[in-house]
């Protein structure tokens, strides 16, 4: 059955709720070309929002006023425009996230970065496949994990995750396999005693997500035989309970070119909101309550298990 008719058979609707929260994906340019990347992201794309956008993303925080932002990519520290990005959003939001892959942020001209995140009180959620050097480089790159160790301990010290600092750290693991997600809370104990007795490193949450088939992680499931097995196990592990907390219902996701859809995801598929091309600079009201949201079979990975839920609807 295909996730629509899935959703028929329980007499379920996917439809959006009130939007609060704003994504915001700046391209597709990255220093890492992850194995798992729905978007198909790294350092030979050239996709970037442009100066005009990023206003136009700014204009468009200031008339609906969002609980949440959400910045993301790519590599969102390669934007040369980020620092505007961030000081225009941050008295708008009521809570600023950015997420990195880590290696980005441990770039030497990143640095000016890491103080302007906590001068606006900007919360980081921060990839981290595993814990096994092996494993994250396998997905990630040589030397991925290593450096990423070394800047969570650089985020510690300046106070990100360190409790009553006010300065939010989380942590974002994928599976590094065709497979799905161990449960998040054993997940985050392990991560949290393993990271603490051999780095001193401590952080304030953990998500762990399931893999979406699409873009570079579709195309290695289809070359390694996975893909028909994979699908598999996300249908087989739909859970309806997901459905009224999923990030479409309540996110607005604006590409690098400034068109808006549903979500990250549906942006990858290329499902504009509403099934038509509309820009964030002519964006007067919000999607209405009820708005159906537009869907494809990548939207098992979303459901799966605990889900892609608004509480944690992390993704890097």
């Amino acid at each position: 059955m295909t996730f629509e008719e899935t959703l028929h058979s329980h007499g379920l609707e996917l439809t959006r709720n009130e939007t609060s929260w704003l994504q915001v994906n700046v391209g597709l340019v990255c220093d890492l070309a992850c194995k798992h990347c729905h978007l198909e992201a790294g350092p030979d794309r050239r996709e970037l929002m442009s100066l005009e956008t990023v206003n136009d993303v700014i204009a468009c925080a200031g008339r609906f006023r969002f609980d949440t932002i959400d910045i993301t990519g790519g590599a969102p520290e390669l934007l040369p425009h980020l620092p505007r990005l961030i000081t225009g959003l941050a008295p708008l939001a009521g809570k600023l996230i950015v997420r990195t892959n880590l290696v980005a942020l441990a770039r030497p001209e990143s640095r000016p970065l890491l103080e302007l995140y906590r001068a606006n009180s900007v919360s980081i959620v921060a990839s981290l496949p595993s814990l096994a050097a092996s494993q994250t480089d396998g997905q990630r790159g040589s030397g991925v994990c290593e450096q990423s160790i070394a800047l969570l301990q650089r985020l510690n010290s300046l106070g990100y995750g360190v409790a009553g600092s006010g300065l939010e750290l989380d942590l974002a693991a994928n599976p590094t396999g065709a497979f799905l997600p161990v449960s998040q809370v054993q997940a985050e104990q392990r991560f949290r005693q393993e990271l603490q007795r051999k780095y001193g490193i401590v952080f304030n949450n953990l998500f762990t997500f399931a893999n979406v088939p699409l873009g570079r992680f579709r195309s290695w499931l289809e070359r390694s035989g996975n893909l028909d097995g994979y699908l598999l196990k996300l249908k087989s592990s739909f859970n309806p309970c997901t459905l009224s907390g999923l990030m479409c219902c309540s996110l607005l996701s604006v590409n690098w070119d400034g068109y808006i859809f549903d979500c990250d995801f549906n942006l990858a598929a290329g499902l504009p909101q509403g099934g038509y091309r509309r820009h964030i600079s002519t964006l007067q009201t919000l999607p209405n309550q009820g708005t159906p949201i537009a869907m494809g079979d990548h939207c098992f990975a979303c459901t799966a298990g605990a889900g892609f839920t608004c509480g944690g609807s992390i993704a890097a």
